[in-house]
């Protein structure tokens, strides 16, 4: 690694929110763990969003309920991974793009910076198609009409900004009880099998050599830990006002560590909830080609008897893509402020990466139809998946560095672990890679 901060590197990470919201240096834990819950879960909002429908919806009708093994590993790398990442900002006060500026040349640093805003542009092509088929399934309207209304919320992320951190927190938070609440009345309409959901948390030696099921597991993988995300935490968590002490800083990674867990297990519900809908309803009646969201929400009404398990998806489905607009924009602030240091208004930054999104999406309608659109999600998601490492492992050397982590560097087991997550993604990407090109 190469030093070469900029003139201007010592700017910080969301400035217009940074360090906004106060902590109370007395009281009782409690209270202090309460000032830190809510970033995690505008984290966690990446790990149910609409790309993981589709990869979920399709796992389950086609495997049952042999993927969720997949869904629990991927979980736990994200808890890991997310943990890095707010300690990364509150140790350093750098976010992980601020960070890549810092410690590598123009060059590279540029690429990660191109790598990055793809990966952002395929999680905004999920949310875009599944906010889209949302509205046609619960509205009527038609899915090319649908794409071009989502260009629209970028007023509500601007509303919700102006109004202060705390209450796109709580928005947030709102949406996903909203998400959460609609799949546990659809679980109790699929009455699923425990045991074989007990079973499918059991890896199975057939993810790897079953190269339809293996494709899914790394759709489900690039859905569940998205790259965005570290890029996210590391500048989300510096919006708390905490003491800017050894002590101070310790007391923020652990309470910021615990409002990620606890999200990102809410989240691994969620993504499991979906997974066992499939499996439960469209599985067992040997519906094993329901890989689609349109499919599901249409199907749903007459295998469990009820319009209401349709209704309630719906509901969820648009929950979940609007919920992932709101983190999106920041994302995409934060990497190109982090990477290239140049502000834009948060109007025209939003409507930039919406119109990446929507552009393929339109063409894609226009062309292929509907079905075509929702290919195309599941697609984003490998996307997502192809570009993991490049976050990762900045992420890694960033954390393992005692220069620049002082004594809050990656204890020996934390880095082993890291790197032995980092190696189990990389090796399923490069053995996607080679079964697609050698099919």
């Amino acid at each position: 690694m190469s030093s070469s901060p900029d003139t201007l590197a010592e700017s910080v990470s969301l400035s217009e929110m940074n360090r906004s919201m106060h902590v109370p240096k007395n009281g009782s834990w409690f209270r202090k763990f309460l000032a830190f819950a809510g970033p995690g879960y505008l984290v966690a909002v990446g790990y149910m969003d609409p790309g993981n429908w589709a990869t979920d919806i399709a796992g389950g009708s086609q495997f049952g309920y042999t993927l969720l093994s997949v869904i629990l590993m991927s979980n736990l790398m994200a808890i890991l991974l997310q943990a890095l990442s707010s300690k990364l900002g509150i140790a350093t006060g750098r976010d992980l793009a601020q960070a890549c500026r810092d410690n590598f040349s123009r060059p590279v640093t540029f690429v990660l910076w191109i790598l990055c805003e793809l990966a952002i542009a395929a999680t905004d092509l999920a949310e875009v198609i599944g906010s889209a088929i949302a509205l046609k399934l619960l509205f009527g309207i038609p899915i090319l009409y649908g794409v071009i209304i989502t260009a629209l919320d970028v007023l509500l992320v601007l509303l919700l900004q102006k109004k202060g951190f705390r209450s796109l927190e709580i928005i947030v938070i709102v949406l996903m009880g909203t998400i959460a609440a609609c799949f546990a009345i659809d679980l109790f309409l699929a009455k699923p099998d425990m045991g074989g959901i007990m079973n499918g948390f059991v890896p199975h030696s057939e993810i790897l050599s079953n190269p339809s099921m293996l494709y899914i597991a790394i759709g489900i993988l690039g859905a569940t830990v998205m790259p965005h995300n570290l890029y996210l935490h590391s500048s989300i968590v510096q919006t708390r006002r905490f003491e800017q002490t050894s002590k101070g800083k310790r007391e923020a990674i652990k309470y910021a560590t615990w409002d990620s867990t606890i999200a990102l297990t809410f989240a691994l519900f969620i993504n499991a909830a979906i997974l066992i809908v499939a499996a439960a309803v469209f599985h067992k009646a040997g519906m094993t080609d329901v890989g689609e969201i349109t499919d599901a929400y249409y199907l749903l009404t007459p295998l469990l008897g009820t319009t209401a398990a349709s209704i309630l998806f719906g509901v969820a489905l648009l929950a979940s893509g609007q919920n992932s607009t709101l983190t999106g924009t920041l994302s995409g602030q934060i990497v190109m402020e982090g990477f290239l240091n140049i502000r834009l208004p948060a109007w025209l930054r939003r409507l930039i990466t919406r119109l990446i999104a929507i552009i393929p999406a339109v063409i894609v309608t226009a062309i292929a139809g509907e079905k075509g659109v929702e290919e195309l999600l599941v697609l984003s998601q490998v996307i997502l998946s192809l570009q993991l490492p490049f976050a990762i492992i900045p992420l890694i050397l960033f954390t393992g560095s005692r220069k620049k982590m002082g004594e809050f560097v990656n204890k020996p087991w934390q880095n082993i672990l890291a790197w032995i997550v980092t190696a189990i993604i990389v090796s399923l990407n490069v053995y996607l890679l080679f079964k697609t090109f050698t099919a």
